[in-house]
């Protein structure tokens, strides 16, 4: 795997004070950003891009306050998050906005990204193994909800599933449904 990393900078924010490192590879650049107290088997949270969710506070998913728990949690017990450029389960930010589009005419999460020709979900998560080895860390507590990612993190020893829920709203409810429902995620 051909992996560009850049310096360690500090990254001050309103969840406290981190750590942050960027891994190039190919054209996507993911972000870690970890605690400056890391502990020896830390929190990780693997984290997907979501635009809308995280920088735009859409209400249709619970994007951005998966990673506003995490990054509270993170700072508080020494972990990280991961941040993958996996935009819409890796469909990218324009087909993400059509599959936001036929969501508006009824359609669910899974169905509308069948409709546009993609599997349920696109990620994939090889980055994440050499960025957990990069660290040299070999114990984690996952925090997800997402079997997915339980199985595909390899390499390391998951010591924990950790849960993360958050709150549900007219917008979001039916997308929950659909990710416990339909993808098995543990809600």
């Amino acid at each position: 795997m051909n992996i560009e990393i850049s310096q360690v900078a500090n990254l001050p924010s309103r969840f406290g004070e981190f750590h942050v490192k960027a891994f190039k590879e190919g054209e996507k650049e993911h972000l870690v950003i970890y605690a400056k107290n890391l502990a020896q088997d830390p929190i990780v949270r693997v984290h997907s891009e979501c635009l809308t969710g995280d920088a735009l506070g859409s209400l249709k998913c619970d994007c951005r306050d998966q990673l506003e728990f995490a990054l509270e949690l993170i700072n508080k017990e020494g972990g990280m998050v991961i941040y993958l450029r996996q935009e819409g389960r890796n469909i990218g930010l324009l087909n993400k906005i059509n599959a936001y589009a036929l969501q508006d005419k009824g359609f669910n999460t899974i169905e509308a990204n069948h409709q546009l020709g993609f599997a349920s979900d696109e990620r994939t998560y090889e980055v994440v193994n050499f960025i957990l080895d990069y660290f040299n860390i070999k114990k984690i507590k996952l925090l997800t909800n997402n079997p997915n990612k339980v199985n595909a993190i390899t390499g390391v020893e998951i010591i924990e599933r950790m849960p993360i829920i958050t709150q549900t709203n007219e917008f979001n409810e039916d997308y929950l449904g659909t990710k416990r429902d339909e993808m098995g995620h543990l809600l």
